[in-house]
């Protein structure tokens, strides 16, 4: 039987167009509409339109799944959310996944058992085409990370320019010697810091030294192991990008544990703008991310998807900020 993904292919369209043709969205031209219906007819595509009209009373409950409830930087999305559902009359269940895909699957069941009336997805797991299939029938929102081929509402910041902000940062510093400590994931927002880091470097006539290079897992430990290693060199970076504040914070403590003094030796720059990274000290040049909007804005959009089974699938691209604290300043000459 045919999926969405290949209704999507047959029409020449995106699969999230195909998503707001089935959920009878406005905002559709008549001409597509047409030709995702031709397509569904040649295929012989059948969505359960059904599921939505299935629901039980509703629960006054929201899902939210995160990968990991220990990471600090989810503290403040999960508190927006939560004050966004308060006011409106329900409760959240916080579900750690562990980016355990399956674990997910297991928590998506409460939503199709109906002991839930949706789902905020913090950093899902499952495919683009599952979260399409998914929103069909449910309301379903994206929080941070998020599919890009899925129809479903995200709320996000601009990675790519936050990235590409924090390195031309340093480049206008004076560094040429820039390393990047990303993550070994398909999280979009990885891939879009790394192209932000690359454009800076690529903008800027600087040549991309991949030694200095590293992945970890967002977590302190990985910051200090790979600041460790790329630090022990004689050819070592004069600053340093990393996409978290944990890993930035761990580069940090592997640079004082070699005699190598943030900034004067070392500027370094985080992602996220943690509470530890002004308590910290040197404090941490950051990138923030409105993390509490963030959440307000995803609990937003869910209740209205639970109050409007039609209301069409959107994206909310939020302001992030560069915060300049102690870690940085100009290369020696």
């Amino acid at each position: 039987m045919a999926n969405i993904k290949e209704v999507a292919r047959y029409a020449g369209v995106s699969v999230a167009t195909v998503s707001r043709v089935l959920n009878d969205s406005p905002n559709v031209k008549s001409e597509t509409r047409e030709k995702v219906f031709s397509a569904i007819k040649e295929l012989g595509y059948q969505p359960n339109l059904l599921g939505r009209n299935l629901r039980r009373t509703r629960t006054n409950l929201v899902l939210v799944l995160l990968p990991s409830i220990a990471n600090p930087f989810y503290a403040a999305i999960v508190k927006g959310i939560e004050d966004v559902a308060h006011n409106n009359g329900y409760n959240i269940m916080l579900c750690n996944t562990e980016s355990n895909v399956e674990r997910e699957r297991l928590y998506i069941r409460l939503l199709k058992n109906k002991l839930a009336d949706g789902v905020i997805f913090l950093a899902p797991q499952i495919s683009a085409d599952e979260l399409t299939e998914l929103s069909l029938k449910y309301p379903v929102v994206q929080c941070c990370e998020y599919r890009e081929n899925a129809g479903v509402s995200h709320v996000s910041i601009d990675n790519f320019m936050a990235a590409y902000e924090a390195t031309k940062h340093l480049i206008r510093l004076g560094h040429k010697k820039i390393g990047l400590l990303s993550s070994d994931n398909d999280f979009i927002s990885t891939k879009q810091r790394e192209n932000g880091y690359r454009k800076a470097l690529e903008e800027y006539r600087i040549m991309l030294n991949k030694i200095w290079l590293g992945f970890g897992d967002y977590g302190y430990n990985s910051g200090y192991d790979y600041g460790s290693k790329l630090l022990g060199n004689d050819d070592r970076p004069t600053a340093v990008f990393a996409i978290s504040d944990l890993m930035a914070i761990g580069v940090i403590k592997a640079a004082a544990d070699k005699g190598i003094t943030v900034p004067d030796d070392l500027s370094v720059v985080g992602f996220d703008n943690i509470s530890y990274a002004y308590m910290h000290t040197p404090s941490l040049t950051t990138i923030s991310q409105p993390r509490y909007d963030i959440g307000e804005a995803a609990m937003k959009l869910m209740l209205a998807h639970i109050n409007e089974p039609d209301y069409p699938p959107c994206s909310l691209i939020l302001k992030h900020q560069l915060v300049l604290r102690e870690s940085t300043q100009a290369a020696k000459s």
